[in-house]
């Protein structure tokens, strides 16, 4: 439908090796010091190719986006693929040199339905990131992950031309996994950190820009209650999470006070990426009183939710009920850790995680 296609992702998710998949014609990594040289000048290197064309780590060279357009409205014998890992930059330079002409697709890692659900306890502790997953031992996941997160602060980030010191970013991130699951407040933070409220919206930007967190923010309409306007943070990968924390195995993790955040963020990102909804499609809803709902859409012009609960039976609760009747749900989820599904009440109906996968829908 679309002449050219962006793929979007973490570091190390996979891009490559899918893009590697398609069988391009004509294929350009800009982390190769001679494809990046064939492309000082782009248009006498691009402007005779045809057929599928792929650009890995495009984020190096922004300056190529306003002569893709040129080149796939010159021929329509032309596709371009097109590879990044900083969303929010590539988003924005494409859409304003390519608007009309380009698709989005967004790599996270392993899903629940790649892996099976039998390895789902797996998933939950290394993460999605392949390398990571697939190691022979917890250790030698750990010990990836950790030289992940170093790679990524001492290269990565310089690279995108932020200046920020990679120890100082670290701390910030670390001290992002308290806030895990819970609502942001940037000034606290600021405080808690030392500097302005602004310069964490600038970090958090960073990590959320990279594909390192998920910022969700609230639902609220006038439905006569004070809710919270404040957003909630996700680590995306529990993996890293898990390593930003120090918590290197099940037994560990376990015995962790963040044992329930962590499982609510690995729950909430794999249906996520189920809905395979955008991100500023997706919501929670929190009210001063205390009801809550942990993500909250809309679809075919009905609302619809889910709750995520660490427990071994979920039961019906005053929340739930409220969120049903304020926010006129379609239908509600209790999304949890067991393998049973039961209906709790009309329209809400809890679900185990290994159920969540591309046969579930509403």
């Amino acid at each position: 439908m679309f002449p050219v296609l962006a793929i979007l992702g973490p570091r190390q998710c996979g891009k490559t090796t899918l893009a590697r998949t398609l069988n391009a014609d004509h294929y350009f990594d800009l982390e190769n010091p001679q494809d990046a040289a064939r492309l000082d000048h782009p248009q006498l290197a691009l402007e005779d190719l045809t057929g599928l064309i792929v650009i890995d780590e495009i984020q190096r060279k922004p300056e190529l986006f306003p002569l893709l357009r040129y080149l796939v409205d010159q021929n329509q014998n032309r596709t371009v693929v097109i590879l990044g890992s900083a969303s929010r930059d590539l988003i924005r330079q494409s859409s304003e040199s390519l608007a009309g002409r380009i698709a989005y697709y967004f790599l996270g890692g392993f899903r629940l339905q790649d892996i099976g659900p039998n390895n789902m306890k797996t998933l939950w502790m290394r993460g999605g990131l392949p390398r990571s997953f697939l190691a022979a031992s917890d250790e030698e996941s750990g010990l990836w992950r950790n030289q992940y997160i170093t790679t990524f602060l001492e290269r990565d980030i310089p690279q995108l031309g932020i200046t920020i010191p990679a120890r100082t970013l670290r701390r910030f991130w670390l001290m992002l996994c308290h806030y895990h699951g819970q609502i942001l407040n940037y000034a606290e933070l600021g405080r808690s950190f030392g500097v302005s409220d602004m310069t964490v919206r600038k970090y958090c930007d960073i990590l959320e820009g990279t594909f390192m967190i998920r910022i969700l923010q609230p639902w609220y309409a006038n439905i006569g209650k004070r809710v919270v306007k404040r957003p909630k943070l996700y680590l995306r990968d529990s993996g890293l999470f898990h390593a930003l924390l120090s918590i290197e195995n099940l037994d560990q993790l376990h015995s962790s006070p963040k044992l329930g955040a962590s499982w609510e963020g690995f729950a909430l990102e794999i249906v996520c990426r189920t809905l395979g909804k955008e991100d500023s499609d997706l919501y929670f809803w929190h009210t001063h009183g205390g009801a809550e709902l942990d993500l909250f859409w809309q679809w075919g012009g009905r609302n619809w939710g889910v709750e995520f609960k660490y427990e071994d039976a979920p039961k019906l609760t005053r929340s739930m009920q409220t969120a049903i009747e304020d926010l006129q749900l379609a239908g509600l989820w209790v999304v949890y850790p067991g393998k049973a599904s039961y209906a709790l009440a009309r329209n809400i109906q809890v679900v185990s995680l290994a159920d969540v996968g591309p046969t579930w829908n509403y």
